[in-house]
């Protein structure tokens, strides 16, 4: 008999990232996505809601309940967007068959919440967006580290530069505070930073895979990478897209194995100076934090590992509060993975609402996904 598919939920800012690693989840046996929340990041939580119901959608997968989640950080102002990168509408100002459904009634904490005692035990987090509502989860209700049983995020950086400033991941720094406060809790952690996740990248060929794929949520998605390889070109002088996110869930999933992840004490730089987000990093294990040498922005020494390196793996990850296990490489490069797994997600029959102008969606594949500007573009969904 096999074993039941183990229950995840997923807390996101829907930006093309988060796309890809809907799509790469909803494709993954073994795992059974039971409720979405979104958070104020790279848009507005109710935009990412609208934008996760319209990529399900396309996926045929309406069973899926989403909830928009928090729309400020616990403290501080709200940096969200990233219209740079992202398009205004999060996903490239791609245009995507509006979704019949609508999210639900409870917030993204009373959904995360719901489920984590619906599912004691087995529930796992996966969270590739600012910490926010799982620090308004936590604060709503104490027993929930007991009842989950791992949480992994996607965020910080150990060695490698920042992408939010010079010394913070942009995760982290949209709401420090909540990310110290899920840091601190009491229940097993991975975290996934940019080490781990910036060397895999998808690039003008993994588009044209995408393209060349029978399903609307390969044409989408090739259509928003279309965008972000044209704005990473202009910016990075590169044609490539880190996959951040989407190596955050597969690693999650068990479809990645670490090549290096020890278990590290995480702090949370939440000042006001120019270090707000910053995360810090010593070892664990009665081994001496930091090391001869100048400090590196992430906390270990300035000459790298110590000799003889940092274990492989650790036991038990992040039971004790500010422990995580922090991947910080993988054993295979991941993009051909991601691709493989992408496009093995069935075709869904396209829904084109009726209220949706033929001009927009001038077939059910193609033109429905063609990068114009949407319509609406920031346009918030009643809740």
């Amino acid at each position: 008999m096999a074993p039941h598919p183990r229950p995840i939920y997923l807390d996101c800012d829907t930006g093309i990232d988060d796309a890809m690693a809907l799509a790469f989840l909803l494709a993954t046996p073994g795992i059974r996505l039971v409720g979405i929340g979104t958070v104020s990041g790279c848009v507005n939580p109710a935009v990412a809601a609208a934008n996760t119901l319209s990529l399900l959608a396309t996926a045929g997968r309406d069973d899926i309940p989403v909830a928009v989640g928090a729309w400020e950080p616990v403290s501080g102002t709200s940096r969200r967007g990233a219209a740079h990168m992202h398009g205004r509408n999060g996903i490239g100002d791609v245009l995507l068959p509006r979704s019949p459904r609508r999210p639900v009634d409870d917030s993204a904490t009373e959904l995360l919440i719901r489920l984590a005692h619906e599912y004691p035990g087995e529930l796992e987090i996966i969270a590739v967006g600012p910490l926010t509502n799982l620090a308004e989860a936590l604060c709503t209700d104490p027993e929930l580290p007991r009842l989950v049983r791992r949480v992994t995020i996607m965020g910080g950086a150990v060695f490698a530069p920042g992408n939010a400033g010079k010394f913070a991941e942009g995760n982290i720094a949209a709401d420090p505070t909540a990310a110290a406060d899920v840091f601190a809790a009491s229940w097993p952690v991975t975290l996934v930073p940019l080490d781990a996740t910036a060397p895999h990248t998808f690039d003008e060929t993994h588009r044209r895979a995408l393209t060349a794929a029978p399903g609307l949520t390969q044409h989408a998605l090739a259509a928003m990478l279309g965008t972000c390889l044209t704005q990473c070109g202009k910016q990075f002088s590169t044609r490539r897209f880190a996959l951040h996110n989407s190596i955050a869930a597969a690693f999650a999933t068990g479809s990645l194995e670490a090549e290096r992840a020890p278990t590290l004490h995480v702090c949370v730089d939440t000042s006001a100076g120019p270090r707000r987000g910053q995360t810090h990093f010593t070892k664990v294990e009665g081994a001496p934090a930091g090391g001869p040498g100048t400090a590196r922005p992430g906390g270990l020494p300035a000459g790298g590992l110590p000799a003889g390196g940092l274990p492989a793996t650790a036991g038990p990850a992040g039971q004790n509060p500010h422990e995580a296990r922090v991947v910080l490489s993988l054993r295979r490069n991941a993009a051909a993975l991601l691709l493989e797994r992408i496009l093995t997600l069935a075709p869904a029959p396209v829904h084109v609402p009726a209220a949706e102008p033929a001009s927009a969606l001038a077939t059910a594949g193609a033109r429905a996904l063609a990068p114009a500007r949407a319509r609406r573009q920031a346009e918030p969904v009643p809740v």
